[in-house]
């Protein structure tokens, strides 16, 4: 590259050497900028680089000058500060979803949002089980045909796949293909659910996308949504993605499950005190053997008091399994 196109590019090298190599507790002198440009083939003066880096900070660039004999700079604010790249990177090293091969290629991508200084703080060890690392590469591409016929309003067509008992991969139903109209995706105890009406079972239903096996959009429209269909109130009334009859329940809970079912539910969750050590809760839930294993999992400190027939069912259960225990 010649004398003339480095004069017209100086100020994209000096952009790159302050993103890269500067931050708060690193910030660089003209001098080492000049040092900088030297290596890449630009001379150019001191002046001409105190100009630059003014007409850097009137584009949109935050250089900040630290004044002194020798003026220091160093970028400011950036799209993403240090705090949420850690943020990020803990995410990724310890989702479930994303395979050690792209949580390796995706914390790569982050490190370079920061200076080089910050990426080694970047390098923090979190403590990941590698065994619940997935190897199914193919995920992000089903995650992204599913985006596509969302914002389509497309039908996809696909099988799924469970498991024996010897940890084999199978198709359900001898590899039927379901017809499905997606509405939205959810993330739910690390792993990403598509809700939406299945033809086969006649109603809005659930799947999990990392078993989901050849999908393809096709060219007819969506079953259109339910009128009252809520895709946030049906991620919550869903317990662990397990489906179910929708019906309203009335929980008693200790006062210390206040946070458990605000957790579940939301701030808005419809609660009443009942007396110095409960209240009630009035929650709409997807009934299934996992709901009432949630209600169980609190030893006694919350409990179903109505409707009677999901009460009954409740009690029904517990028995059940007091009895296998014994």
């Amino acid at each position: 590259m010649g004398t003339k196109d480095n004069k017209k590019v100086k100020l994209l090298y000096i952009k790159h050497f302050l993103e890269t190599q500067t931050d708060e507790m690193h910030p660089a002198t003209i001098t080492d900028i000049l040092a900088y440009l030297g290596e890449c083939g630009v001379i150019v003066s001191r002046k001409t680089v105190a100009g630059d880096i003014e007409l850097l900070i009137e584009s949109g660039v935050d250089v900040v000058c630290n004044k002194s004999r020798q003026n220091q700079y160093f970028v400011g604010t950036r799209h993403l500060e240090l705090p949420e790249l850690k943020l990020l990177v803990d995410a990724v090293q310890a989702s479930k979803l994303i395979s050690l091969k792209k949580s390796t290629a995706l914390i790569q991508k982050l490190a370079a949002l920061a200076s080089v200084h910050q990426a080694d703080e970047l390098n923090r060890h979190l403590y990941v089980d590698k065994q619940i690392k997935p190897n199914n590469e193919k995920v992000y591409i089903t995650l992204d045909l599913l985006y596509s016929a969302i914002s389509a309003e497309k039908q996809v067509r696909f099988k799924y796949y469970e498991y024996t008992q010897s940890k084999k991969k199978v198709y359900k139903h001898n590899g039927k293909i379901y017809i499905f109209s997606p509405y939205g995706l959810m993330w739910n105890y690390d792993h990403y659910y598509v809700a939406g009406f299945s033809d086969s079972h006649g109603k809005v239903v659930t799947f999990r996308v990392d078993r989901i096996a050849s999908p393809k959009i096709t060219d007819a429209p969506i079953v259109p949504r339910p009128v009252d269909f809520d895709m946030a109130e049906y991620a919550k009334s869903v317990f662990l993605m397990y489906d179910g009859p929708m019906r309203r329940v009335t929980l008693k809970c200790e006062n210390t499950l206040m946070k458990t079912i605000i957790d579940r539910f939301g701030e808005d969750v419809d609660t009443e005190p009942l007396d110095n050590g409960h209240f009630c809760a009035c929650v709409r839930v997807s009934i299934s053997q996992t709901f009432y294993g949630w209600v169980f999992s609190f030893g006694g400190s919350m409990e179903i008091i109505s409707p009677e027939d999901i009460a009954g069912q409740y009690i029904s259960m517990a028995k059940l399994i007091a009895g296998r225990s014994r």
